[in-house]
């Protein structure tokens, strides 16, 4: 980047100081959870009966089919029309890069992923991968995980911090731990495998961010599993009925407990968190919510100006963190509340928050029109 201004040394007309090298841009990434695209698939079935009531319909993407008579909802056929319009209204208001939960290739899952890939439109969102620590196997068995994404960290699109791919590892557990890897060496064992594939696929040395929000794991794991940085999928403390203020307080104190360790952070900032679609008709894999019970446990949804003042101090942070990069829950956490898409009929107000965040303290060539 050069400077819009030089310094003369004193008395010597004409000779200019040698510029110095500015900062890169933070880069803006947003979580994507990928339910959405598998009609009847289990996940696909259970967001569609989350997000039916009434009250929850204005939460459905701006694909589904929503009819009048108060129908239950449904997600149409998987389109690549549908995906290259998501790349452009995320480009548009500032995302970097897409976060993707990784699944198996052949999981309904990673349907969204798939998409994503075959669009000629890629390039404008590069993509980082999410993976839950279960993914990884065991010892005796190494998931698919292990096998499959160090090629995918050498794609060109794949997001980097200081030339290195970005991959997120979360949902680890001391119980995990001991019973997949027999200890934290065998863990470790495995993370230096996974670099050195990485390596050879040809792919620089991944920049692993361990995803939990509780700082003794962080402190306690980073340095022993030989880890680059700090993050966490999401915040929340269960509040009732709180304001969103106290969801965004909550986060920022995280983001500044896990700073407080000394490893580097790549802050989560919250567009929301409300369950209550999956608290009044649970989803399968969550086999311990009761039908109604923690209805009152949820934030209310934020302001356009709330969520553009929580997104700016994200994004102010994460420019004082060695990442450079601010991640945010979620691009299509619509169910749990934690959403920036537009959705139904076509609601823009998040991204158009998060396009207000993100120009204002960046160059003004990302201040471009959302798309129509």
């Amino acid at each position: 980047m050069r400077l819009s201004r030089r310094a003369l040394l004193p008395g010597l007309a004409g000779l200019a100081l040698p510029a110095r090298a500015q900062p890169a841009p933070v880069a803006i990434g947003a979580i994507r959870w990928d339910a959405w695209y598998a009609p009847g698939s289990v996940p696909t079935t259970a967001v569609e009966r989350a997000l039916s009531p009434l009250p929850w319909r204005h939460r459905a993407p701006f694909f589904a089919e929503v009819p009048d008579d108060g129908g239950p909802i449904r997600m149409p056929a998987p389109s690549q029309a549908v995906m290259d319009r998501q790349i452009g209204w995320a480009a548009a208001a500032g995302i970097d890069y897409w976060a993707f939960v990784s699944y198996p290739a052949g999981s309904s899952m990673s349907e969204g992923f798939r998409l994503y890939r075959a669009s000629a439109l890629r390039s404008r969102v590069k993509f980082a991968l999410v993976c839950e620590a279960v993914r990884w196997g065991s010892r005796d068995a190494p998931g698919e995980a292990l096998s499959t994404h160090p090629a995918l960290l050498a794609d060109p699109d794949c997001q980097r911090v200081g030339g290195r791919p970005l991959y997120f590892l979360g949902f680890l557990s001391d119980d995990l731990i001991t019973q997949a890897w027999g200890g934290i060496e065998g863990l470790r064992a495995a993370m230096d495998g996974f670099r050195r594939r990485a390596r050879d696929a040809g792919a620089a040395d991944p920049f692993i961010v361990l995803m939990t929000p509780v700082p003794d794991q962080a402190r306690r794991w980073v340095p022993l599993l030989g880890l680059d940085g700090v993050s966490a999928y999401a915040w929340q403390a269960g509040s009732r009925a709180a304001p969103y203020a106290a969801l965004a307080q909550g986060a920022e104190r995280g983001w500044a407990a896990q700073a407080a360790l000394g490893i580097p952070v790549v802050p989560t900032a919250m567009t929301g968190w409300d369950r209550r679609p999956r608290v009044q008709n649970p989803v399968p894999w969550e086999g311990w919510q009761r039908p109604g019970e923690g209805m009152d446990r949820h934030y209310a949804a934020p302001t356009p100006a709330e969520l553009t003042a929580h997104l700016r101090r994200a994004i102010a942070f994460a420019g004082t963190q060695p990442p450079r990069t601010a991640l945010i829950y979620a691009w299509n956490e619509n169910d749990e509340g934690g959403w920036l898409e537009p959705t139904f009929p076509l609601d823009d107000a998040r991204l158009r928050a998060l396009r207000d965040a993100a120009c204002r303290p960046a160059p003004a060539d990302r201040c471009v029109r959302l798309p129509g």
